[in-house]
């Protein structure tokens, strides 16, 4: 001990073999060591929750990225690219602006130095609702028309008429749309099963309700919290609202795996992925691509012991979720009746049957939604205050949207939900009855995904089935297709499974479709490690829209 003693007490920083060492050195070699141990601590993290496989396929697509800028960035490479690329956005502008479509209409690019005649302007809006090639009213449209029927479309028109000027910004000039508003909230909130201290708020649609409800936790951590550097969990197949929201307000957002098998978020890696800056966990009842409902009362459970919040969106669930019971159909229990969910949002017009710019978020506790609003007190203006993003508001989409619930009433929800849900039950049969297709997941509402199996591309099979006049819901990772079923789906089932079953039968004859359409855009987005060109492109097609 002795001797040890002695040679502890000889080192010292003037000893010999330390003075060798420069500071500089030191200071890079403690860095080196801290940047290692990080290293191993993040791909540590990384794999206790997205799994060993998912982790390297990570870090391998990253590498792939970088190469792929390295190589773009000798002379004359992305030059071929930006080529390749304006091609595309080209085929895509004369797609979309389709000058042949327009019905012998003149473009209007500027303010008529006299005004249109009424009969003019109502044959050119008839011209103008007459353009495109998908028949939507055949039912081999994937959602996106979520139609009530047309006594009910005449019932919503003469609402939106009579408040067409009207707008909730201004309350103590429109009273009535004011309490319209608020039975609209109420009634949903009735629906969700809310606590008596639960209230919420009308939006333009699912998006914005999201958005709102990601503000609101964020405010709350922020301000009782102290949560600087928030972040927020959910799956992969929630909704890209959320992706939106977190660009935004500068959230980080944790994507969790799915299982592979019944296509909901993996709970325990939801687990480890809680921290101390973590402000909420979402889950969908049901998510857009599988039509999944995710396990909300364990998602809840981690929610309410680690003191976050727990939204459900159940924007795609709309109207069909809150009647599954009593239509008759079994489900996990998914609204404020699970103890930790703080906010639900549900969009009034999908299945609800409301006209478009119809949304509510709903929230368990007044607290929560005050951290929504927005509220400034300095303004010259005056006094102002907005419960959403917007200040003006149509109050005649509010108007339409009691019109359509207070018309349907319970039972004519019961009864949509019923039929919408057998007719997906339905065609989910038909499916799995194709051999070379499968089913993803384990479909909770009114929504069908399936691939296909291999060599068999599921983009060619779509490709196929939009000849036949379907418009069918594409989607990847992985490639996949699916139907949101709608009332005008209900009865069109047998023609939907007929259809698919020739559109293989066909791809299988022609190998060379595999090289066509879909497919070959598709497999380049997958393919490429770098995504910036198929952002671009994308980018490219929201242009093409404001094109005339």
């Amino acid at each position: 001990m002795s001797k040890i003693l002695d040679k502890l007490s000889g080192f010292n920083l003037n000893h010999d073999s330390f003075a060798r060492y420069d500071k500089m050195r030191l200071f890079g070699q403690i860095m080196a060591i801290y940047y290692g141990f990080a290293c191993i601590y993040s791909f540590g993290k990384s794999v206790s929750i997205y799994g060993f496989p998912q982790t390297i396929s990570s870090i391998t697509n990253s590498v792939l990225s970088f190469y792929f800028k390295v190589f773009k960035s000798i002379p004359g490479v992305q030059g071929i690219i930006n080529s390749k690329v304006d091609g595309i956005l080209k085929e895509i502008e004369l797609k979309i602006t389709d000058p042949e479509g327009k019905a012998g209409i003149e473009d209007v690019i500027a303010l008529p130095q006299i005004g249109f005649s009424e009969e003019k302007i109502m044959e050119i809006l008839q011209k103008r609702a007459n353009e495109g090639k998908i028949d939507w009213e055949s039912g081999k449209v994937s959602g996106a028309i979520y139609h009530g029927g047309a006594d009910l479309v005449k019932l919503t028109n003469k609402a939106i008429g009579i408040f067409n000027i009207s707008n909730p910004l201004h309350p103590d000039v429109f009273p009535g749309l004011r309490r319209m508003e608020a039975e609209i909230v109420s009634m949903t909130l009735n629906l969700f099963n809310a606590p008596k201290d639960a209230c919420g708020v009308t939006t333009s649609g699912g998006t914005e309700s999201i958005i709102m409800a990601v503000r609101a936790h964020l405010q709350l951590a922020a301000k009782e919290r102290n949560v600087t550097h928030p972040n927020m969990i959910a799956p992969i197949t929630i909704h890209t609202a959320f992706n939106k929201a977190c660009e935004y307000f500068g959230v980080k957002l944790i994507l969790i795996p799915i299982d592979k098998y019944t296509g909901k978020v993996n709970v325990t890696a939801v687990k480890r992925a809680v921290n101390s800056d973590t402000i909420m966990i979402a889950g969908s009842a049901v998510n857009y691509p599988h039509g999944v409902m995710d396990d909300i009362e364990q998602l809840a459970d981690i929610a309410k012991r680690n003191g976050i919040g727990m939204h459900v969106d159940c924007c795609l669930g709309s109207f069909i979720m809150p009647f599954m019971e009593d239509a008759g159909f079994k489900v996990g229990k998914f609204d404020f009746r699970v103890p930790g969910v703080t906010s639900i949002s549900c969009d009034t017009h999908k299945y609800g049957f409301a006209p478009k710019g119809s949304s509510v978020v709903m929230y368990s506790n007044k607290k929560l939604r005050h951290y929504q609003y927005f509220v400034c007190t300095k303004w010259p203006g005056g006094i102002y205050a907005s419960p959403t993003i917007a200040g003006s508001r149509p109050g005649s989409l509010i108007a339409g949207c009691w019109a359509a619930m207070t018309s349907i009433g319970k039972e004519g929800y019961i009864k949509s939900c019923k039929d919408i849900v057998g007719s997906r039950i339905k065609i989910q049969k038909g499916i799995e009855s194709i051999k070379e297709l499968r089913v993803i997941g384990e479909p909770a509402s009114t929504v069908v995904a399936f691939t296909s199996v291999s060599p068999l591309n599921i983009y060619s099979i779509q490709d196929a089935m939009t000849a036949r006049g379907w418009g069918l819901s594409t989607l990847q990772y992985p490639p996949a297709l699916h139907i949101a079923c709608t009332r005008l789906t209900v009865g069109v089932e047998d023609m939907l499974i007929n259809d698919l079953k020739e559109s293989i039968k066909e791809i299988k004859e022609n190998p060379e479709k595999l090289t066509e359409g879909t497919a070959v855009m598709y497999g380049m987005a997958s393919a490429l490690p770098d995504q910036a060109p198929v952002e671009d492109i994308t980018r490219g097609f929201l242009d093409a829209l404001f094109k005339i």
